[in-house]
C-alpha cells in the first residue's frame, strides 16, 4: 500500500462529500426549523476534541454572526470546569461535534450537560450509530465522510459545512447560496494542487505560520494541526495581527507564511503579510479577491461569508500532505496518534 494514499483520496473526495453533508443536513432541514422554534436557548455552548474543538472556535464565530450568543470550549474543559462555562440562570444549548462520536471527553461532557444542565443537546458526527449521536435531542451525522486515516481532512469540512448551514438557518439566511460550495471545491483541489504540491515540497521552507481572524482563526488552527499531525514540521497559528506582537520575530526566509483575508479587515491583513514579506518569508494568501504581490488561492468574490470558511481547506490540506511525503512520513498513520481517544478515567 503506498504511504498517504488514504489521506490522499479522502482530501479529493471532498467535492462528493460534501453533497453527501448538504443533503445530511436538508434531511433534517424542517425537523431543526421546529426544534429551534420551540426549543428555548440563551447560550450556545460549541464543544470537541482536537480538530473538532478548532471547528468548535469557527461554529461559535458564525453563530455570533447569526445572533447567537455562543462559546467554544475543549469538551475536557466542559467536563473538568463546568463553573468556568456555563452562565448562571441562562438555558444553555450544547452543540457537540465529533467525527467518531465516540471520543470520551466529548460523549462523558454531552452526559453530565444533559444531567446537570439539563439543556437540549445537537450533536454533529460522521457516525450515526455512535453514543453522541444516540444520545442527543437531535443529530446530523455524515457517514459518507468517515476516514481510514488518522488525521481528519473530508470528516472535518464536511461537518463544518453542516455547522454552516446551522449557523445561515439560524440566522435566515437563503442556504440554496451553499450549493455550489461541492463544484468550487473540486475546482480549488484541481487548480491549485500543482501549487500545494511545489509549497509542500520546497526545502527552503522549514517553518509554516497559519494566520486568520474572526471565523477564520479556528480554520488556521486545524490547517496548523494537519500540517503538525501529517508531517511532523514546526507550525503554528495565530490571529493575524497578533503575529506582529512576537510571533513574527521567528520569520524569514525559512517560512511560509499562509494568510487567510477576511473581507471586513483585508486591509489590515495584508498589511501584515507585506511585513512578513519584507522580512524575507514566502507568502500565500487565501481570499475572495485578487491579491497582488502574492501566490494567491482565490475563492469567489461573490459567495456569502458564512459559505466560505470551508473554502480555505482543502488546499491546505494538500499542503500538509504533499510535506508529509516530501518528509518521508506517512500521512495515513500520524505519530503517536490514533482516530479515537478513548480514557478509562474520564
Amino acid at each position: 500500500m503506498t504511504a498517504g494514499q488514504h489521506t490522499y483520496m479522502e482530501i479529493m473526495s471532498q467535492p462528493d462529500v460534501w453533497a453527501e453533508a448538504l443533503a445530511a443536513f436538508d434531511a433534517q432541514d424542517r425537523l431543526l426549523q421546529s426544534w429551534l422554534e420551540t426549543s428555548a436557548f440563551d447560550h450556545v455552548i460549541v464543544t470537541g476534541c482536537g480538530s473538532t474543538y478548532y471547528l468548535a472556535l469557527t461554529a461559535a464565530r458564525l453563530l455570533r454572526q447569526a445572533g447567537c450568543h455562543a462559546l467554544a470550549c475543549p469538551a475536557s474543559e466542559l467536563l473538568l470546569h463546568p463553573q468556568s462555562i456555563y452562565i448562571p440562570g441562562q438555558r444553555n444549548l450544547l452543540l457537540c461535534v465529533s467525527r467518531s462520536g465516540a471520543t470520551s471527553e466529548t460523549v462523558r461532557a454531552q452526559q453530565l450537560f444533559k444531567s446537570q444542565v439539563g439543556g437540549p443537546v445537537i450533536a454533529i458526527t460522521c457516525e450515526g450509530g455512535s453514543p453522541l449521536a444516540q444520545d442527543a435531542d437531535l443529530a446530523i451525522a455524515i457517514d459518507a465522510a468517515q476516514e481510514a486515516s488518522v488525521a481528519q481532512t473530508r470528516s472535518f469540512s464536511s461537518m463544518l459545512v453542516v455547522v454552516q448551514q446551522l449557523s445561515a438557518l439560524i440566522a435566515g439566511h437563503d442556504l440554496a447560496a451553499s450549493r455550489p460550495l461541492p463544484a468550487i471545491c473540486r475546482r480549488l483541489l484541481e487548480q491549485y494542487g500543482t501549487l500545494a504540491q511545489s509549497l509542500g515540497e520546497n526545502s527552503a521552507i522549514e517553518k509554516f505560520f497559519f494566520l486568520g481572524s474572526d471565523a477564520l482563526y479556528g480554520i488556521a488552527c486545524e490547517a496548523m494541526l494537519k500540517m503538525k499531525e501529517m508531517s511532523l514540521s514546526y507550525s503554528e497559528a495565530y490571529h493575524t495581527l497578533e503575529f506582529r506582537h512576537g510571533p513574527m520575530s521567528m520569520a524569514g526566509e525559512d517560512s511560509l507564511v499562509i494568510g487567510m483575508i477576511s473581507p471586513a479587515a483585508a486591509r489590515q491583513e495584508l498589511r501584515v503579510l507585506e511585513d512578513m514579506a519584507q522580512l524575507g518569508a514566502t507568502v500565500l494568501t487565501i481570499a475572495q479577491t485578487k491579491i497582488e504581490n502574492h501566490q494567491t488561492v482565490w475563492l469567489p468574490a461573490d459567495l456569502p461569508n458564512w459559505c466560505s470558511p470551508v473554502l480555505h481547506l482543502p488546499v491546505l490540506q494538500l499542503l500538509a500532505y504533499y510535506r508529509a511525503r516530501f518528509n518521508s512520513r506517512d500521512p495515513d498513520r500520524p505519530h503517536n496518534l490514533s482516530a479515537v481517544i478513548s480514557l478509562d478515567d474520564i
